[in-house]
């Protein structure tokens, strides 16, 4: 189980819902490549409206043609942890923006009964 409280850092990466990486969503790539890297956790974020490098207008709004929406992935571990993992994502986003932002860790609690023991019950313990 990771444990993370305190400093941190939080990795976003804004890319496009249709960019791929080996014919399979680039978004759903970082974050399984996240979890093999054993990262705290990552989220993605399916944007409304935007524009990027491109200059070109994404919407979903009723009546657009617009495709391609932005995406954000958001990611959060110790600095190191974080740091070490930016080699893939220089691999896999070769159009997009990356930043980093120092943060703090409030609280990080997974949900009750998702553990590696089954059969034990009741509060987990970071």
């Amino acid at each position: 189980m990771t444990r993370l409280t305190g400093s941190a850092l939080r990795v976003t990466v804004f890319v496009g819902e249709n960019d791929t990486w080996h014919h399979k969503p680039l978004y759903s790539e970082i974050v399984h490549r996240a979890h093999a890297a054993g990262l705290a956790g990552a989220s993605v974020f399916r944007g409304i409206e935007g524009y990027g490098a491109s200059s070109l207008i994404h919407t979903s709004r009723l009546l657009s043609l617009s495709e391609d929406l932005p995406v954000a992935i958001v990611i959060v571990d110790a600095e190191e942890r974080v740091r070490a993992f930016l080699p893939q994502l220089d691999e896999l986003v070769t159009e997009g923006l990356v930043i980093l932002d120092d943060c703090e860790v409030i609280r990080y609690v997974g949900r009750e009964g998702k553990d590696d023991n089954p059969g034990k019950k009741g509060k987990k313990s970071l």
